[in-house]
């Protein structure tokens, strides 16, 4: 699954680089909102729409946003995974704490600090070996949704 995050947030790189560390099967793929891929990913939102929220595309081009792609992402996580489906079976709570935190995310960005949004930075670097551009996005299947 290709995970799309707002490369301008602190915040959003610093839980991007966490997921990364703990994704010891390597289902992740990441990509910025902002970059060429993360452009096609969603070019059915407007620009400004974008970056209102984390995105979650999957291997057969289903796309989720907010709290529901924050859920896939704990799911798809070995040891968040317990995690990820009780945040699947409420997903009304899972978005309103999404929001939550989304509305705040600058305020959280400075309790992690600037050594911790450095070492994610790193981490990104490193995990983006491939240029976004590189990535193949999924494939298309008609009715494709958003949630």
């Amino acid at each position: 699954m290709i995970v799309l995050y707002d490369a301008d947030c602190g915040f959003c790189r610093w839980a991007m680089a966490w997921a990364l560390r703990h994704d010891a099967r390597h289902r992740l793929e990441t990509a910025p909102i902002q970059s060429p891929l993360g452009s096609e990913l969603l070019a059915d939102l407007r620009p400004g729409d974008r970056l209102g929220s984390a995105h979650v595309v999957d291997e057969n081009g289903r796309r989720r946003s907010g709290g529901a792609a924050a859920a896939q992402v704990l799911g798809a996580l070995p040891r968040t995974r317990a995690l990820g489906r009780l945040a699947c079976r409420a997903p009304r709570t899972t978005d309103l704490l999404y929001r939550f935190v989304a509305a705040r995310r600058a305020s959280f960005g400075k309790l992690v600090g600037k050594r911790a949004r450095r070492r994610a930075d790193v981490l990104l670097e490193r995990a983006s070996a491939r240029p976004a551009e590189r990535l193949e996005p999924p494939s298309r299947p008609a009715g494709r949704t958003a949630s």
